[in-house]
């Protein structure tokens, strides 16, 4: 990021960049529009310039967000979107084109694969793999393979794909790798690190924190030659080719399909984004001890988490993350339990959809997020019917433990 440390750089970055009259964050700038005194400026703000004309393709306040981000991800730009999904969905349909290739981990986000369904639907091929076994990776290959895409870790089992593998192949095959780093954050790891070419975030999650803005970015973390990408539209192929994958992205995901962020949420997510390595912190060690307290009760069948020995890729993670784990577990409670009983006892977690909020928040995977794919999906997901998927804020770590001891005693046989 800088010669200074992570949160450091991000304290003092708006000061660093210029500010007026000493501010230390960057003023909200809420204007749609941009007048210019030269016509010939405004007609050069649209072939090319640097520059603002109107909100829907970005203002100072989301640029000032988005070399936030890309300092986070140690990349060469970025561009924000109104949410997380709306990120993933532009990179996917501005750069597939009709008879590309995808491959994806099959571990994601429910709302991810929904898009991919849409996607096939556009004459986009699209193979499932187990990502954290690299050879299943190659194995998917095709000569009209364009892309590879993963999440680091998987909500909500928690599987961790063979990043540092798969960046590796991909670079070799000259593929254009995409993460979405929203659980593990650029905190933990940038995905630059595991040589993606294009790193996902959720604003809406950890990096804002507090469960009060959508927000998302796509950043480039300049390790993809676009150069040779065949889908990069020709009047985009110029100026310096570093930018080129960026400004389609920006140009077709963001001015044409609309899903532009507004000032006043930027703001929000740039101030959250401060104590990022503060929450994170917090939030990994409640998390470890939440999940070493749960995979030793007897009522409990399975902790997913990577922290744990038991976990599967836990050496991975260990080596990934250097020994930190993230906020995110799930938990399988014995069959006799009925899950929703069990939530109702709860005091102290809120029940609710979100993730990397400060507070812990609850819920039963199969009955909500996952209920669209049905059962004949979850089970090949390995999603039972009592797992819980619990994102572990920054409460005392007493408090989280103390409520999942008590609404477990209920159960009790």
């Amino acid at each position: 990021m800088s010669e200074n440390g992570f949160t450091t750089t991000l304290l003092h970055a708006d000061r660093r960049a210029g500010t007026e009259y000493g501010a230390v964050h960057q003023p909200l700038h809420p204007s749609s529009e941009y007048a210019f005194e030269d016509a010939h400026e405004l007609a050069a703000v649209f072939q090319g310039k640097p520059g603002f004309s109107y909100a829907r393709q970005g203002t100072p306040t989301t640029a000032a967000l988005e070399r936030k981000i890309t300092q986070m991800e140690q990349g060469v730009g970025s561009v924000s979107f109104a949410s997380g999904m709306a990120a993933i969905t532009a990179v996917f349909f501005t750069l597939l084109r009709q008879g590309d290739h995808l491959i994806c981990s099959k571990y994601i986000f429910g709302n991810t694969n929904s898009v991919l369904g849409t996607l096939q639907q556009f004459g986009v091929e699209v193979t499932l793999v187990d990502a954290t076994d690299v050879e299943q990776v190659k194995a998917a290959y095709q000569p009209n393979t364009r892309m590879v895409f993963s999440e680091t870790i998987a909500n909500p089992g928690t599987q961790l794909a063979d990043l540092a593998e798969i960046g590796g192949w991909c670079e070799q095959k000259g593929l254009l790798f995409v993460i979405d780093n929203t659980l593990s954050t650029p905190w933990l790891a940038p995905a630059k690190k595991f040589k993606a070419g294009l790193a996902i975030n959720s604003l809406s999650k950890a990096i804002g924190g507090h469960g009060h803005a959508l927000g998302g970015t796509v950043t480039d973390t300049g390790l993809f030659d676009w150069q040779h990408y065949p889908n990069i539209f020709e009047a985009y192929r110029q100026g310096n080719r570093a930018n080129w994958g960026l400004t389609q992205i920006k140009k077709k995901g963001l001015r044409d399909m609309g899903a532009a962020m507004s000032s006043d949420t930027a703001h929000r997510l740039m101030i959250g984004a401060e104590t990022l390595s503060l929450r994170m912190a917090k939030a990994c060690h409640n998390a470890l001890s939440l999940a070493r307290f749960l995979a030793a009760h007897p009522q409990v069948v399975q902790v997913h988490y990577p922290g744990l020995a038991s976990h599967a890729q836990h050496k991975r993670a260990t080596d990934y993350f250097s020994g930190r784990y993230g906020a995110l577990l799930s938990v399988e409670l014995q069959p006799h339990i009925d899950v929703f009983a069990f939530l109702n006892r709860l005091r102290v977690l809120a029940l609710s959809t979100h993730l990397g909020d400060n507070r812990s928040l609850v819920l039963p995977v199969a009955h909500t997020i996952y209920y669209e794919m049905g059962p004949k999906q979850r089970a090949l997901m390995g999603i039972a019917d009592g797992l819980l998927r619990v994102s572990v804020g920054i409460e005392d770590t007493e408090d989280l433990i103390h409520d999942f001891s008590q609404a477990l005693s209920a159960f009790s046989v």
